[in-house]
């Protein structure tokens, strides 16, 4: 069964690179043409980045008191991102990885579970910051539109709403079964008509409530211990400028700090509200005509872009059908 989860996920890798070929076949001729140092100095940036991402992974399982080691993290982050690319599920694919893993070692799923909400919410917070940087720039350069102050609400929202339901479970395991339960409810009448069936399973909200109450019960509530991940939120979307900012220099194009911060923030927060897996053929646009309204000329605007996610983007998705190798051995044996 494991076996053919493993070769499942590799098909749908080969089926998606085949179905994203022009993409992927653009951004490797674009990064060909880039100077070559930069681009190497690039490469190790953004392997920089996939470390300071499973050093945040670790500081999360500290909290929760899950001691894991780097080595062992960094196929499952590399890995997860690759599944939740591959068999998009509102991210439950790649953590999936991270639980399947915890069984195996006998850590607690709920404990994981939880880890990766952190995960995300400290990672929201850590973006946050940037993009409101971002929006000042905008509104000091008149570009601020209705585009973009929608979707940093709708991101805003969204953090604000998972921030809630972290502090619902931890005082109330029964309220937090009522909001979910609840929603699942909610969603199933509006989605019933159209589907002939329930979308959501209410017995699945109600056994995750329990789950969640359970983790959240081991987070330690100290303040300083959370300025470890949040300060690793920062400093992995400051890596993520430095690589755009290394784009820019491959290609030789003037830039200045604003049209890094604001350029990365459009293209950032297109791929968390996109409804494609990590923003795919929605981020290539967006950021491009981010980058135009900030006065970049079009051709360079688009090869920076396309450059920019041949990094952040493509790479990982070459390193996760590696990492994904990695685990099956591991888990065999």
């Amino acid at each position: 069964m494991r076996r053919f989860i493993s070769g499942l996920f590799l098909l749908l890798a080969v089926y998606f690179a085949l179905s994203q070929f022009s993409e992927l076949q653009r951004a490797v001729e674009i990064l060909r043409r880039g100077n070559f140092l930069w681009i190497g100095l690039a490469v190790v940036v953004q392997l920089t980045w996939l470390v300071n991402l499973t050093v945040m992974y670790r500081a999360v399982y500290g909290l929760l008191n899950l001691e894991v080691s780097l080595a062992h993290l960094l196929p499952l982050v590399v890995t997860s991102n690759f599944v939740n690319v591959v068999a998009p599920s509102a991210g439950v694919s790649g953590m999936a990885v991270f639980i399947r893993d915890a069984r195996r070692h006998n850590l607690s799923p709920a404990r994981v579970t939880i880890a990766g909400v952190l995960f995300v919410l400290f990672d929201y917070a850590g973006f946050i910051c940037v993009l409101m940087l971002g929006l000042v720039v905008l509104v000091r350069r008149n570009n601020l539109t209705a585009t973009e102050i929608g979707a940093s609400a709708v991101l805003i929202t969204a953090a604000l709403v998972l921030a809630g339901l972290l502090l619902l479970g931890a005082r109330s395991a029964r309220a937090l079964e009522r909001v979910l339960v609840g929603s699942a409810r909610v969603i199933n009448s509006l989605l019933r008509p159209l589907l002939r069936r329930d979308y959501l399973s209410e017995k699945r909200a109600h056994t995750f409530a329990l789950e969640a109450a359970e983790g959240l019960s081991a987070v330690r509530t100290g303040w300083r211990n959370y300025l470890l991940p949040f300060a690793l939120a920062l400093s992995g979307k400051a890596l993520l400028i430095t690589l755009l900012f290394l784009a820019f220099l491959a290609f030789k194009q003037p830039f200045s700090v604003g049209t890094l911060i604001a350029g990365f923030s459009m293209g950032f927060l297109s791929m968390i509200v996109s409804p494609t897996p990590m923003g795919i053929g929605i981020v290539e646009g967006a950021m491009t005509l981010g980058l135009i309204s900030l006065n970049v000329p079009r051709e360079a605007a688009t090869i920076i872009t396309l450059a920019y996610r041949g990094l952040t983007f493509w790479l990982p998705f070459v390193y996760g059908l590696i990492t994904l190798r990695v685990l099956e051995r591991r888990w065999r044996g």
